[in-house]
């Protein structure tokens, strides 16, 4: 049965996706925001929120995450300021790393990218980090464990290891790891990691098995190559 929300509340649910202003209330002093602007609606989360970055250990994620982000432009003082981006993922989970002066970094990986997963600890290793790597079927139990039927494998009639992602973390957590990196984790798979992991975790690679491990390439063509992603009218075919 469909859960019943409260109406009033409904109607200040934040849509962020959907904002048009111009000048948005969450980034311009002067700016504006609809009716379900979350800055202008819900200070008192945002306040309750704030009070959590009080911890020394929020604290300073927090501050190297902004250190960070500012890092990977250059261009971006002078007379004419224009900000470009110099800094690949790979490298910015390495300064991050660094900054909050860890020395064991863990990987979990998709035994689909092994090889990424070998290039990426080539290169924390390189800049003098321990890297403990484990891959997604490490203990070897068969799908029947968790209740997935033969049919339901990717190549019914043989066996099959399920992926454990909690197990993952819960190793990676056994051998110290102080930031835990994912490449290529299933849909659903990474969530339970996120859940199971004791250190902070960030993402490398989101798997997308069509796009090259590209997700967005499937939104930015939704109106075109891949716009069966899309069940409303704008899927129908263009002329």
């Amino acid at each position: 049965m469909a859960r019943t929300m409260n109406r009033s509340k409904d109607e200040r649910m934040p849509r962020c996706a959907h904002c048009a202003e111009k000048l948005r209330a969450c980034v311009d002093p002067g700016g504006t925001g609809p009716s379900w602007c979350p800055t202008l609606n819900l200070a008192d989360l945002v306040d309750e929120a704030l009070e959590q970055y009080g911890s020394d250990a929020v604290s300073a994620l927090a501050l190297a995450a902004s250190v960070q982000e500012g890092e990977c432009y250059a261009d971006r003082t002078g007379p004419e300021p224009a900000p470009r981006p110099v800094k690949p993922r790979a490298l910015e989970i390495c300064e991050f790393a660094a900054k909050l002066g860890m020395k064991r970094i863990g990987v979990a990986f998709c035994t689909g990218l092994f090889e990424e997963a070998r290039i990426f600890s080539r290169v924390l290793e390189s800049r003098g980090f321990e890297v403990v790597s484990v891959a997604c079927k490490a203990g070897r139990l068969p799908k029947e464990t968790i209740g997935v039927r033969d049919d339901q494998k990717i190549r019914p009639g043989c066996f099959e290891s399920m992926c454990s992602p909690i197990a993952q973390a819960m190793i990676l957590d056994r051998f110290g790891s102080e930031l835990n990196v994912l490449i290529g984790l299933c849909v659903g798979h990474d969530s339970l990691f996120f859940r199971f992991s004791r250190a902070p975790v960030t993402v490398l690679v989101a798997k997308d098995r069509v796009t090259g491990h590209n997700p967005a390439a499937a939104l930015y063509t939704a109106h075109s190559y891949y716009r069966n992603v899309l069940s409303g009218p704008e899927a129908k075919p263009s002329h």
